[in-house]
């Protein structure tokens, strides 16, 4: 039954997002894993598609902030007023009080808005006024950013980027398959016809199962080794931390499920690691960080050593 669900959403997906595939199952794996996603690519490749097609497809809350440099944090988090009628204050939710939060070209807010969804993003609560309050489950930030347009805006400091799971750019699309993207959108408007095949529900069990996918103690190792690689390259200045080796293996774990599996494969592990590392790195001033990161990435899963077992034995 959950591979069902996980097969009808990446159908439902589909529907609206021609090509994309790896993009798609990379995205269901965040879910699966608990974890936000930030993608980033340049403006049309269909980054707030992807978003919306993800929140229609689950019968969940969905809330949106378009970031921009005037935005304040209690137009994230919400914030008390002093109400007339009841003569006491009274608390105002934020859009992030949701399920699934699409925060728009996150790196043009200011680094006090940024920080706003630090804790939201890494406790799923909410501070105010010295009060907290929980979000409800599940809670999944997907942020987009432009790496063109550096005008205007504010990069995102390490500590937010190390609170998302994966940095995920949009596909290329071939000639063939942006023909039919054009045709399918030519008359109709599909995205406003996409329905939900799950609940909220369901995702929030998928995330409990997730976490009993097996991983094999040799598996486990050369996660350890691959990390701890990244601490030692020559032209990394800081590697990933262990919260990234968390997330390198909730990663793993969700990607295994999606591809229908209870076991983890070496194959899992290559398919997740730029996307969950290459962000996590901090590079010697001066360098193309992003491209570089995720050569640097390629470069340790090459070189360090792949056992070879019985994945799918306990």
């Amino acid at each position: 039954m959950d591979n069902n669900i996980l097969q009808q959403l990446k159908e439902n997906i589909a529907k609206i997002m021609i090509g994309n595939e790896r993009t798609i199952e990379l995205v269901l794996s965040c879910i699966l894993a608990k974890g936000h996603i930030l993608l980033e690519d340049v403006p049309g490749t269909g980054k707030t598609v992807l978003a919306k097609s993800l929140a229609r497809s689950v019968q969940a809350d969905f809330g949106r902030v378009q970031f921009t440099p005037d935005l304040l944090p209690s137009d994230v988090t919400g914030l008390n007023y002093f109400d007339t009628k009841e003569g006491d204050f009274v608390f105002s939710e934020g859009p992030v009080f949701c399920n699934i939060l699409l925060a728009d070209e996150i790196n043009r807010a200011t680094p006090k808005t940024q920080s706003s969804l630090l804790e939201c993003m890494a406790e799923r609560q909410v501070t105010v006024d010295k009060i907290t309050r929980p979000l409800s489950e599940p809670f999944l930030v997907i942020a987009t950013q432009n790496p063109l347009e550096t005008l205007g805006t504010f990069p995102l400091p390490e500590a937010q980027m190390d609170r998302f799971l994966m940095q995920i750019s949009m596909e290329n699309l071939s000639p063939a398959q942006e023909r039919a993207m054009v045709e399918r959108f030519l008359v109709d408007e599909p995205l406003e016809q996409l329905e939900a095949v799950c609940t909220k529900d369901d995702i929030v069990r998928l995330q409990e199962e997730c976490r009993t996918v097996y991983l094999h103690p040799e598996l486990l190792k050369y996660i350890v080794d691959v990390i701890h690689a990244t601490r030692s390259h020559a032209k990394v200045l800081h590697g990933v931390s262990p919260r990234g080796t968390l997330a390198f293996v909730r990663a793993s774990q969700g990607y295994a499920m999606v591809q229908g599996r209870r076991f983890v494969v070496p194959e899992d592990i290559k398919a997740v690691a730029v996307p969950v590392l290459a962000h996590r790195l901090s590079l010697a001033a001066g360098e193309d960080e992003k491209r570089l990161s995720a050569q640097i990435i390629i470069e340790i899963l090459k070189n360090v050593p792949l056992p070879t077992e019985d994945w799918g034995k306990r």
